[in-house]
């Protein structure tokens, strides 16, 4: 789980904030919890450790240096992972569907593919995604030495299967498995925020 930006269009370390009753990064924490053996939250090299949540075997791991973007972040997540995938998500995504990611667990096993992504629109998103973690791990040291960042070009990059909008929809109507928090009001209760 990716922890360590800035949170500079927020303001503040919006992780911290207090959703729905308790801190944002526990709900997304706690989602991954329920479908994974250990969540790997990637935090900045200063950053101060969050409190996590209570009876979700997780750990913190480092950004090996400042500001090196998402794809940086995620290729330390992989070089510590004992599984064989990974899912990867945000700590302010604070509505992952568990149906969606048992449904990119499914999908993950019955095709021959590195990657699982949802589509939105006519493209897809890289977060939440579900990696093998060997090719991902490779492809993604392969993209930091070529001076990439991004996470789509990790995907762009590995055999994927995106699961169609019918599909997960069907299993979130609301989409909030898309949802990310990147401003206070995005917070605002269901209804009276926009997803982009």
């Amino acid at each position: 789980m990716l922890a360590g930006g800035r949170s500079t269009r927020f303001g503040g370390d919006k992780l911290a904030v207090i959703h729905r009753g308790i801190p944002l990064l526990h709900h997304a924490v706690l989602r991954l919890g329920e479908v994974c053996t250990e969540v790997i939250v990637i935090l900045a090299p200063e950053q101060v450790e969050p409190a996590l949540p209570i009876g979700v075997p997780a750990r913190f791991v480092r950004d090996a240096r400042e500001g090196e973007g998402p794809l940086a972040g995620l290729s330390r997540g992989l070089e510590v992972a004992s599984t064989e995938r990974a899912f990867v998500a945000g700590g302010d995504m604070p509505d992952l569907s568990t149906a969606v990611l048992l449904e990119m667990l499914r999908v993950a096993g019955e095709a021959p593919v590195d990657a699982v992504a949802l589509q939105d629109g006519d493209r897809f998103r890289p977060l939440p995604s579900l990696v093998n973690v060997a090719p991902a791990r490779d492809a993604a040291h392969a993209l930091l030495h070529a001076g990439e960042r991004s996470l789509r070009s990790l995907l762009d990059g590995l055999r994927i299967a995106v699961i169609d909008e019918p599909t997960w929809t069907a299993l979130d109507p609301a989409r909030g498995t898309l949802f990310d928090v990147d401003e206070p009001a995005d917070l605002a209760p269901p209804g009276r925020r926009t997803l982009e």
